[in-house]
């Protein structure tokens, strides 16, 4: 069973959408045959994610989306098995709602698009730029075609 931990910036107010966040992201992980994953992931606003962007990447600009890879397994102290704690991955809701308007997509399927960009991070995958001959971006895509019925915002 995967484990998901969601937690938003508290300018954010209360998000109702955030169960569908998390079935949502543990449909990738079973997608992608992940078992025992823990992923957290934080909803942010443009300040939060350009101060980790700076202090992470060297980059001071907002972004759409940050991972952070942990990679360490643990014992769960319930059953003593093994867990994954893949890592964190971080999203700027007004960058989201940007880049939506500039793709001229919906933001539902930017979120979508960004779930699971960031768990192909986490998973090890990478991409040197954001052409979509890129392995990683085409399995992105595959995805989120196959999940075009599943949803967040809506």
């Amino acid at each position: 069973m995967n484990r998901i931990e969601i937690s938003t910036d508290e300018s954010l107010g209360d998000i109702p959408w955030l169960p569908k966040l998390e079935s949502f992201a543990l449909a990738i992980l079973e997608e992608l045959k992940k078992d025992r994953w823990d992923i957290s992931i934080l909803l942010c606003d443009n300040r939060t994610i350009q101060q980790l962007n700076a202090e992470y990447r060297n980059k001071d600009e907002p972004t759409d989306v940050l991972s952070f890879e942990l990679g360490e397994t643990i014992l769960d102290e319930m059953d003593g098995q093994e867990r994954f704690l893949a890592g964190d991955i971080v999203i700027s809701l007004e960058t989201l709602y940007e880049n939506a308007e500039y793709f001229k997509v919906s933001p539902d399927e930017e979120f979508r698009r960004l779930i699971i960009h960031g768990i192909l991070h986490l998973s090890g995958m990478d991409h040197q730029t954001n052409d979509m001959s890129e392995p990683m971006l085409q399995l992105q895509e595959r995805i989120l075609e196959q999940k075009k019925e599943e949803h967040i915002l809506l």
